[in-house]
C-alpha cells in the first residue's frame, strides 16, 4: 500500500523566507541551489532560508505511471498547500512538473538559469540506442522517452520505471534492466554525469517542456518574495520555458499524450520546436516557430494550435 503524503506542517520555520521541496536528493539540490543564488544575491546566510521538505502525492506513488493517477500536479499539491497556507515563501520546482495552471493565488515568479536540456542513456554494454542489443528492456516513466525510444527502435521492450535518480540506476546496476533514461540536467546537478553511456542531441531525442529549467513559484500576496527573486531570475530561461508552457498548454496539461517541445534565444529572437507523438512512435506531427522573444506566449500557442490540429490519429481520444 501506498504510504500517504505528508501533510503541511502547522507551523512555520523559522528563518528570512522558507523554501519548500520534495525530499528527493534532486529536488534538494535545486532548492539548495536556490538558495545560494539568493544568500550570495543579498548577502545573506544560507541559514535564513530554511527547507521545508514535504512529502508529494507523487512521490508517494510508485507502482504506476503518473498518466494515470492524475498527471503533473501531483508532485506539487501539497507544496502549493503549504504556501497558501504561508508555510512556504518560495517552491522550487523543475519546470516540467508544474502544471500549465497554478491554484488561484499563486503564480510563476521565473526560472533560474537553464542547465544542459539534453536526455541521456543509461545502458549496460551501449553507447547509444544504436548500440542497444535486439529485445533490450528500457525502463521509462516518461510517454515522450517511450515514444521517442519506439520510434527509433521499435523491437525493444519498454516497460515502467519510476523512483528517484539512484533507484533508476540500480536498476541498470543491478541488471533487472539494459537501460533507462535521464535528463542530463538531473545528472549534471546530482554529480552524476559521469554515468551517462550516451547523451542524445535535441535532433534525435527532442526535450519535455521545461526540462532542465528550475520554476520558483510565491504567492501572489508576497511583493517582497517576488522583489528578492528578482536579481537571480534567467530573462532568456523565462522567454523559452514561457513559450514552450504556452505550447503545452494548448495541446495537453496532463501527462496523458506524448509531447515534446524546446525553445532557444539568442539575443531578441526566439525559435521553438514542437513534437507530438503516437504512444507507439509510429506517428509524429511535428512544427516550429521564430520570432520575437516579445511573442513567446503567442508564438508557442499557435504552434501548439497547430500540432493539436495535425496530431496523429487517436491521440486525444479518451483514456
Amino acid at each position: 500500500m501506498n504510504e500517504l503524503p505528508t501533510p503541511p506542517r502547522e507551523h512555520r520555520l523559522p528563518g528570512r523566507f522558507v523554501l519548500g521541496t520534495r525530499g528527493s536528493p534532486l529536488a534538494l539540490a535545486q532548492a539548495h541551489e536556490l538558495a545560494g543564488r539568493l544568500a550570495q544575491a543579498h548577502g545573506w546566510s544560507t541559514d535564513e532560508l530554511p527547507l521545508d521538505v514535504i512529502r508529494t502525492t507523487g512521490d508517494a506513488i510508485q507502482n504506476r505511471a503518473l498518466s494515470e493517477a492524475g498527471g503533473k500536479g501531483l508532485f506539487t499539491k501539497e507544496i502549493d498547500l503549504a504556501q497558501l497556507a504561508g508555510m512556504v515563501d518560495f517552491a522550487v520546482h523543475s519546470a516540467k512538473d508544474l502544471p500549465t495552471a497554478l491554484p488561484d493565488g499563486l503564480v510563476l515568479a521565473g526560472f533560474l538559469p537553464r542547465e544542459d536540456v539534453r536526455d541521456t542513456l543509461i545502458a549496460r554494454g551501449a553507447t547509444s540506442l544504436a548500440d542497444l542489443r535486439p529485445g533490450a528492456v528500457v525502463g521509462s516513466a516518461s510517454l515522450r522517452r517511450q515514444a521517442i525510444l519506439r520510434r527509433a527502435r521499435p523491437d525493444l521492450e519498454i516497460v515502467l520505471l519510476r523512483g528517484n535518480v539512484a533507484r533508476r540506476l540500480e536498476k541498470i546496476d543491478g541488471g533487472a534492466l539494459d537501460a533507462t533514461m535521464l535528463a542530463l540536467a538531473g545528472l549534471k546537478r546530482l554529480g552524476l554525469a559521469d554515468r551517462a553511456s550516451a547523451i542524445l542531441s535535441v535532433e534525435e531525442c527532442l526535450p519535455a517542456v521545461g526540462q532542465g529549467a528550475i520554476g520558483i513559484v510565491v504567492r501572489a500576496d508576497a511583493p517582497d518574495a517576488a522583489a528578492a527573486l528578482a536579481p537571480i531570475l534567467c530573462r532568456d530561461t523565462g522567454h523559452a520555458v514561457g513559450a514552450e508552457r504556452a505550447f503545452l498548454t494548448e495541446l495537453d496539461g496532463s501527462c496523458r499524450t506524448p509531447i515534446a517541445g524546446h525553445a532557444t534565444v539568442s539575443g531578441d529572437r526566439l525559435h521553438l520546436r514542437g513534437l507530438v507523438l503516437s504512444p507507439d512512435g509510429r506517428e509524429i506531427a511535428e512544427g516550429e516557430r521564430h520570432g520575437s522573444v516579445t511573442e513567446a506566449a503567442q508564438l508557442g500557442a499557435d504552434l501548439g494550435r497547430e500540432l493539436r490540429r495535425r496530431a496523429p490519429a487517436g491521440v486525444y481520444a479518451p483514456a
